[in-house]
């Protein structure tokens, strides 16, 4: 595959991974504000499929595009700024990873909570702090990874 189709199958799948991940984290951040349960439950079992059809292959995408990308242009991870970025990427997956496991718990917790019409019990919203936390970490790390990305600063 040539640089140029590689870099926008690269930029592409950041769009999509950044925009999903900020987007989803609007959608339930808003929904949980609001302390619906039959809008909690909208939210969390609409965050979880965004997750599998566009943030896991986004991220799968990142992954591969990126090795290539840094191949390519004869980048090496002796390379700080790349170094960086990648450490950054890993750090955003470990985040990441408990996030998608919380909001698959936090999404059929929700969905018995609708189904038996009872408040979401004390156990979702523990789950919340920590996905919350959780994403608040991640999100600098991937706006740091774009600076990265486009300035590849040299120190």
């Amino acid at each position: 595959m040539d640089y140029f189709s590689l870099k926008l199958i690269h930029i592409l799948s950041s769009t999509i991974l950044f925009g999903t991940g900020i987007g989803s984290a609007f959608f339930m951040f808003s929904a949980n504000q609001k302390k619906d349960v039959r809008d909690i439950y909208f939210a969390t079992k609409h965050v979880v499929i965004a997750d599998w059809f566009f943030t896991t292959p986004a991220v799968l995408i990142q992954f591969i595009t990126g090795f290539f990308l840094m191949k390519d242009q004869g980048f090496s991870f002796s390379d700080n700024w790349l170094l960086l970025a990648v450490c950054l990427y890993f750090f955003a997956g470990i985040c990441w990873v408990p996030v998608v496991w919380m909001q698959i718990k936090m999404r059929n917790i929700a969905k018995l909570s609708v189904e038996n019409k009872k408040p979401l019990p004390p156990t979702y919203w523990l789950m919340n702090r920590y996905w919350t936390i959780l994403g608040s970490l991640a999100f600098p790390a991937v706006m740091v990874i774009f600076y990265l990305m486009v300035f590849k600063p040299d120190f």
